[in-house]
C-alpha cells in the first residue's frame, strides 16, 4: 500500500504542477502570458451598476425596452398627402383654360364655331428645369408647386389678354416624386407617390411585403441625408410610426435577428433539443427572462445557485435614475448594468415573466459555492483512484509472490 500512496502523491503533484502528463489542446494561459516578448498590464476596471430585480425595476426597464424599437422622428416633417403633393420633373400635366365668354384669347367670337367656353392644351412633361410652356404665358414654373398654385399663376399671366380666365391644372401621369423600396422584400421596386400619399407599411406591401417575420425585420428610411430606423413590429404596434413618405425617400428593409446569450449553470450545449450553442434568437418581438431561461434549458439543479441569476446589459442612465440608482459616478450616458434575481424567492417567477429581454443581453446563472469543492474532489479522485488501483495490484502481486 505504501507504493500506491507514493504513486498517488506523485501523480497528484504532477497534475498540480502542470506536468505534461495531462494532455492539452493548446498552450496554457500561464505559458502564453509568461513567454510574451512584450506585455502591457492593464489595471482598468469596468465599472457597473448592480440592480436587484423586482416589480418596480422591471417596469422601469420595460418602458425603455419598448421604446427601444426605433423612431422616425429624426426625419423631420412627415410626407405629404392629397393636395400637398407637388409636381416634379418628369410628370405629365394637362391644362384646361376657361374664358367667361366668346371673343377672347382662346374662344372665337363667331357663334357656333366651337362648343364650350374652354380649351384644353396638349399634355406636357415637366422639363429638366421644372417648367412647362403655356401659349401667351411663356415658361411657367411647375416643379415644387401644387396644381392650385400653378393654375393661379397661369391665370394671372393671361388676365390681361383673356376674358376672366380660369385655369384647371391636373396630373395626367406621375413620373416624378418617386421613392424606392429595397432590401428584404419580395419585389423591390421604385414607384411614384400616389396623389393621396403613401405610408411606410403601404409602400412595403406594394413591394411584395417583407421576406421575414416582423420582429426580425428593421425598416430604414433615408431622407435628404438623414437616416432613421425602426423595427417593423414596432411600427405595427404604434400607428404613429407608419409615417407618410416623401418624394426621394429610400425605404430599406433588412433582417436583423435579436439574440441573447446564456452562460453559467445551465444545461450543457447540445443537451436541450439539440441546440449546440449558447446563443439564442428571439421567437417574438418581446421575450421575457423566464422564456429566455426556459429556452436555455433552465437551471442545472446539480450546479446552479438559484439565488444569483444575472442579466448583463448596457442601460441608459435615465432609466437607472428612475430606479433610484446614483449614476453620477459613471459620467456616461450608458452604464454597464447587472440585474440580479433570486430565482428561489416566491415572487421570482412573476418578475421573470414580465421582465423583457433586449438584443445582446447576457444571462448568467452562478454556480453554487459547493461546486468548486465537488470539482476539486473529482480531480483528486480521478488521480488517486487509478493510483490506488495500481498500489492494490502491486500489493496483490507481492502477496502472490510470497
Amino acid at each position: 500500500m505504501a507504493i500506491g500512496k507514493w504513486l498517488a502523491a506523485a501523480l497528484l503533484g504532477s497534475v498540480l504542477a502542470g506536468c505534461s502528463l495531462v494532455p492539452k489542446d493548446g498552450p496554457t494561459g500561464t505559458a502564453v502570458e509568461g513567454q510574451a516578448t512584450s506585455a502591457v498590464a492593464s489595471e482598468e476596471k469596468v465599472e457597473y451598476a448592480y440592480v436587484k430585480l423586482g416589480a418596480r425595476s422591471a417596469e422601469v426597464s420595460n418602458r425603455a425596452t419598448i421604446a427601444d424599437g426605433g423612431s422616425f422622428a429624426s426625419l423631420g416633417s412627415s410626407g405629404s398627402s392629397g393636395s400637398d403633393i407637388r409636381f416634379a420633373v418628369g410628370d405629365l400635366i394637362t391644362i384646361t383654360i376657361f374664358e367667361a365668354q366668346a371673343g377672347g384669347l382662346f374662344i372665337p367670337s363667331e357663334a357656333g364655331s366651337r362648343a364650350g367656353n374652354f380649351v384644353q392644351l396638349p399634355t406636357q412633361q415637366v422639363d429638366a428645369s421644372g417648367n412647362i410652356e403655356v401659349p401667351y404665358a411663356g415658361a411657367v414654373r411647375v416643379a415644387g408647386r401644387t396644381a392650385k398654385e400653378v393654375g393661379a399663376g397661369i391665370a394671372s399671366r393671361l388676365s390681361t389678354r383673356a376674358i376672366e380666365p380660369q385655369v384647371v391644372v391636373s396630373l395626367a401621369e406621375r413620373r416624378g416624386n418617386e421613392l424606392a423600396v429595397l432590401g428584404e422584400v419580395n419585389a423591390p421596386l421604385r414607384f411614384a407617390i400616389d396623389p393621396g400619399g403613401v405610408r411606410v407599411l403601404s409602400a412595403i406591401a406594394r413591394a411584395g411585403g417583407p421576406r421575414n417575420a416582423s420582429h426580425e425585420t428593421t425598416v430604414t428610411i433615408q431622407r435628404k441625408g438623414v437616416t432613421a430606423r425602426a423595427r417593423m413590429s414596432t411600427i405595427v404596434r404604434n400607428p404613429a410610426l407608419n409615417v407618410l413618405l416623401q418624394p426621394g425617400d429610400v425605404v430599406y428593409v433588412s433582417r436583423e435577428q435579436k439574440v441573447f446569450m446564456a452562460f453559467g449553470a445551465t444545461p450543457s450545449p447540445g443537451s436541450i433539443g439539440g441546440t449546440n450553442n449558447r446563443r439564442f434568437s428571439f421567437d417574438d418581438d418581446r421575450v421575457t427572462l423566464a422564456e429566455a431561461v426556459a429556452k436555455a434549458g433552465g437551471l442545472a439543479s446539480e450546479r446552479a445557485d438559484p439565488k444569483y441569476v444575472f442579466v448583463y446589459r448596457a442601460e441608459h442612465t435615465r432609466t437607472l435614475d428612475h430606479m433610484g440608482v446614483d449614476t453620477r459616478p459613471f459620467g456616461t450616458r450608458v452604464v454597464p448594468t447587472v440585474y440580479s434575481l433570486d430565482w428561489g424567492s416566491p415572487e421570482a417567477m412573476f418578475v421573470a415573466n414580465v421582465f423583457y429581454m433586449r438584443d445582446k443581453d447576457i444571462v448568467f446563472v452562478s454556480d453554487h459555492p459547493s461546486v468548486d469543492f465537488v470539482k476539486f474532489f473529482s480531480i483528486v479522485r480521478s488521480v488517486t483512484g487509478p493510483a490506488s488501483d495500481i498500489g492494490t495490484t502491486v500489493s496483490n502481486v507481492r502477496s502472490a509472490g510470497q
